[in-house]
Parts: C-alpha cells; structure tokens; sequence
C-alpha cells in the first residue's frame, strides 16, 4: 500500500515490549513517500540500565535507513526516551533529518503541528524522577504482556495488552489523557495550526477538540498503531495487529469452508 505520508512513534527500540517482528512487517506492507519518527523511537532510558537490542530491532532500524536511501524523506521528532537525539537538531544521519518539531502541510492544504509531546506532561518535564518510577511500573506490566498473551493464545485469543487496560482502568490516567490531548490542541491553535501530530501518551485517536484535529500515532508496544496520509490529504489510523487478526480469521475462515466442501465432493 502506498500512501504520501506515514507517521509512527513510540517503538521503544531496545525494549523487551517492542513489538518488532509486526513492526517490520508493517513496513514491509506500506511505502510512503515521507515519513515522520514521532518520538521514542529507541529507549534510552532502558538501554542505560540494561543492554537490550536483538536483530528484530536492528532490521527496523536497517529497513528504515533503506527507505532513506531509496529516496523516502524521513524526519525524526526526538522524544524524552531518545532525548539524547536533541542534542543532533538539524543533522541528518543515513538520510534521516532529526528536527525538534515539525510543519506538517497536507495534500488538503491544512497546516498540522508535529511534536512527541512530552514538553505537555508535567511529570515528565518537572518531575522527572518520578516519571522514572512510573516508566520502571509500566515496564513491569509490559513483561507480563507476552507471558499472558502465551496462555491466551491456547484459546486462540488474539493478542491483550495488560498495561492498556491497566491505564483504562484508573481513572487519574483517563482524565491525563484527555487533559493532554486538550493541551496540544491549544498550543497547536495559538501557533496557528490546523490541528497536531503526536505520540508520548500510547493512546492512539483521531478527533477534534473545536476547531483543531487532534492526531496521536499510538505505539509499537501496546497497541501496533500508526497514522496515514491518503493522497487526497485524508488522515486515517491503522490498527496492524488488528488488520493482521482479521486477515488470519478470514484466511481460517475460507480454509474451514474449501475443507467442508472437500468433505462434501468426497
């Protein structure tokens, strides 16, 4: 499928969470001709505790870098788990240009706004150490996803992710949530955008807040989120791990009829 823009953020590169292996299928499935790096693309936060990168996550890095190369323009927003790359704005490594923010104009004419987020969380800006504890708590319930997800997938269930409905469930992140989302949406408005591009939060969603439309990417850990330009300027969400269940299903369920019906010639 090809698009004109795609956006992806949060990763988490060098995370046991990083859902790699459907991350490089994606981006098998989908050329674009630019694409924006919303944040949080690798983990260094992680990756000072503990080294952790296997050869799922450097393909990603590689089939990215080759898209570069093949004349896709792609531009990396840096986020507070690769801040580090704050400290490169305005180089270009293997053809990927590392911006603090973005101008993002669509094939509609409307003017989007495209930053990670994270200068809007309080936590994360004036309460770091604590944004710290919080990261090493979420990091636990992201170790117990694939365990869980092993028993499901006995019963063929598709793919829960525990640390989602954890946050689903306590009321103080829904209403940080949604604070946040209403906080870009205003900073966007008095910049004179259209709407914002995002990520930081995992949250994926599509909406407007008035007049501004709100855009966040999702994530590579929780969700397999990520957002496309159409080439008439329509911004959509696509939910892979999502369109991936559908597909098997649908591949069982034609294999289960062709089998009846084999049955039935017999």
């Amino acid at each position: 499928m090809s698009y004109r823009t795609l956006f992806l953020s949060d990763l988490h590169l060098g995370t046991r969470g990083c859902q790699a292996d459907l991350l490089l299928n994606f981006l098998s499935c989908h050329e674009a001709d630019c694409i924006y790096l919303v944040g949080d693309i690798f983990d260094g936060w992680k990756l000072k505790r503990g080294w952790h990168w296997p050869q799922a996550h450097n393909d990603v890095v590689q089939a990215l870098l080759k898209k570069a190369q093949e004349g896709t323009r792609i531009i990396f927003v840096p986020g507070n788990h690769d801040e580090v790359m704050r400290s490169y704005l305005g180089t270009h490594f293997g053809g990927i240009e590392v911006s603090e923010t973005a101008d993002f104009i669509s094939a509609d004419g409307r003017r989007y706004l495209v930053t990670h987020g994270d200068q809007f969380d309080v936590i994360v800006k004036n309460a770091k150490w604590l944004a710290l504890m919080g990261d090493r708590a979420y990091g636990l319930l992201i170790w117990c996803n694939p365990r869980l997800n092993q028993i499901r997938r006995l019963w063929s269930k598709r793919y829960w992710s525990l640390s989602k409905w954890a946050k689903a469930q306590v009321k103080q992140a829904v209403n940080f949530i949604g604070k946040f989302e209403e906080v870009l949406a205003q900073d966007a408005r008095q910049g004179g955008y259209d709407g914002v591009i995002c990520g930081h939060i995992h949250h994926a969603n599509i909406r407007m807040i008035d007049e501004i439309h709100y855009l966040n990417t999702g994530d590579w850990v929780e969700s397999c989120t990520a957002i496309v330009e159409e080439h008439d300027g329509t911004l959509r969400l696509i939910d892979w791990e999502a369109a991936l269940a559908r597909k098997h299903k649908l591949a069982r369920k034609v294999a289960r009829a062709k089998s009846r019906k084999s049955k039935e010639l017999t």
